[in-house]
């Protein structure tokens, strides 16, 4: 039996579709990456704005074709669009034979189990009813354990006959585990370490509390074992997530302990890189600053989405950070790091956004001259304070303060680029370029995999991906960079 996957959205959904290859892996299914050949095909998908529903929609819709053109009898739909949507999936498409939600995906074993037995599932909490009788992927396990009971436990028999049973009985609860058996998907130098689910956060624009919960923070001494494991499976980069990194350790330690993890993970021998993603700036303390300034691992490189600058729209975002809080953490991170590179995203067109704030927030991204920003369109959630605001902006107004500000980072951008000009660089080759063959693909400290540009690399036949070299920068521009290798 062959199975596909396919993964929309962040990193951190990217990870929970590596634990549930890992886990269908045991039960010895061959995972393939063509659809027409997989018999069972899982889309985990996105719901966190309006166009990320939209394609995890039409991703939904054009695998559903290959139950009728392919080889696929089973369609299973997971992530935030299946948590959120739950219901009205399973009403409007039939085609759908399970949906699973965002804290159960080690249950995908058991649903794919009941899917095989001609059941149609719908599995959100721990406390759904899964029936778990039948002779498909767990059967063979599940015989030799019960047996064995059996042998001391006359009431086990009985209790076999049973159609149903608690899903918390079956698997543990995915934010409980330790180092999930996870199958990479990512390049070999390089994973994902998750390091918290959900988010307390709250933003008055944002769903993600609503699909993912409340913020847990792993155990660290789960963190730290995957953190090994993936090490010794030859990853050279790890790149830290969570919805909200700096956090981290709050909840369950009452203190921040992601410059205690960096200085551990700093430690670990056959590592290069920790590059850390989605951090907050009201957690951004002095001391994860020198953690940052100090490891020699840890890559000079900040993620701090910001959304805006305006005092007045951060207050209506529930941002807990102001303007000069934020100008003055990024004082301090220059100051100490003088080559740190700070990407920041932010978004436009937030109800009640007026030309006044907007020109604050031109100003702010002029002053700082971030080396990486994101400019999103607000998206109007349903369910989230922001939704039943007012002044709602028109798209138009919307798509114009884009287009104004993606401008204005472009030239920055360039700007920063060209002055890399013939400076040295240690790099990642990723590959290479897919019409000129000894053109190399590549990323520097500076870039975050598939989120920033590119370094072309030129005349550099031979190069492997996961290659460690180092360049010399001849030409910058706005997204990216050409380099020659030393």
């Amino acid at each position: 039996m062959k199975l596909g996957l396919i993964s929309l959205g962040c990193p951190k959904n990217l990870v929970d579709s590596e634990v549930m290859l890992g886990i269908i892996e045991k039960y010895k299914i061959e995972i393939t990456n063509d659809p027409e050949e997989a018999e069972i095909i899982i889309v985990n998908t996105c719901g966190f704005i309006e166009s990320a529903k939209q394609e995890s929609i039409e991703t939904i819709l054009s695998m559903s074709s290959y139950k009728t053109d392919g080889c696929c009898n089973y369609l299973i739909v997971t992530g935030c669009l299946a948590q959120r949507y739950a219901q009205e999936l399973f009403a409007d498409m039939p085609e759908v034979d399970a949906i699973v939600g965002t804290n159960v995906y080690k249950d995908i074993a058991t649903v794919i189990d009941c899917v095989m037995q001609g059941q149609r599932v719908l599995h959100l909490t721990e406390n759904d009813l899964l029936p778990t009788e039948g002779n498909s992927l767990m059967q063979a396990e599940k015989t030799a354990q019960r047996d064995l009971h059996s042998a001391h436990d006359p009431k086990e028999k009985q209790a076999q006959t049973k159609k149903q049973v608690q899903t918390q009985e079956i698997m543990p609860n995915q934010k409980q585990l330790a180092a999930d058996p996870r199958k990479l998907t990512t390049p070999h130098y390089m994973a994902y370490l998750k390091i918290a689910e959900g988010c307390d956060n709250f933003c008055s624009f944002c769903a993600i509390p609503l699909i993912r919960g409340r913020y847990i923070s792993k155990p660290y001494e789960q963190v730290m074992a995957e953190a090994k494991d993936l090490v010794a499976r030859g990853v050279k980069e790890l790149v830290v997530i969570a919805q909200d990194t700096t956090r981290y350790g709050q909840d369950r330690y009452g203190k921040l302990r992601l410059a205690e993890l960096l200085r551990d993970l700093n430690g670990l021998e056959g590592l290069k890189w920790i590059r850390v993603l989605y951090s907050y700036p009201n957690t951004f303390t002095d001391e994860l600053i020198e953690a940052y300034a100090t490891l020699p691992k840890v890559c000079h490189y900040v993620d701090l989405p910001l959304q805006h600058a305006s005092d007045r729209l951060l207050h209506a975002m529930r941002r807990r950070d102001r303007l000069a809080e934020t100008r003055s953490l990024l004082k301090k991170l220059r100051d100490r790091i003088p080559d740190i590179v700070v990407r920041t995203t932010f978004i436009v067109g937030f109800p009640g956004e007026t030309e006044e704030d907007f020109a604050i927030l031109k100003e702010f991204v002029t002053e700082q001259k971030f080396e990486n920003a994101g400019v999103f369109q607000y998206s109007q959630e349903e369910n989230t304070a922001a939704a039943a605001m007012p002044d709602q902006i028109p798209e138009e107004i919307k798509q114009r303060r884009y287009d104004e500000l993606m401008a204005i980072q472009a030239g920055i951008s360039e700007d920063i680029h060209k002055s890399l000009e013939d400076r040295e660089l240690e790099v990642v080759v990723e590959g290479y370029d897919e019409e000129e063959k000894d053109l190399a693909v590549a990323r520097s400290y500076r870039e975050a995999p598939d989120i920033d540009g590119s370094i072309f690399v030129e005349d550099a036949p031979g190069l492997q991906p996961g290659d460690f070299i180092r360049i010399r920068v001849d030409q910058g521009f706005a997204y990216e960079v050409v380099a020659n290798r030393i």
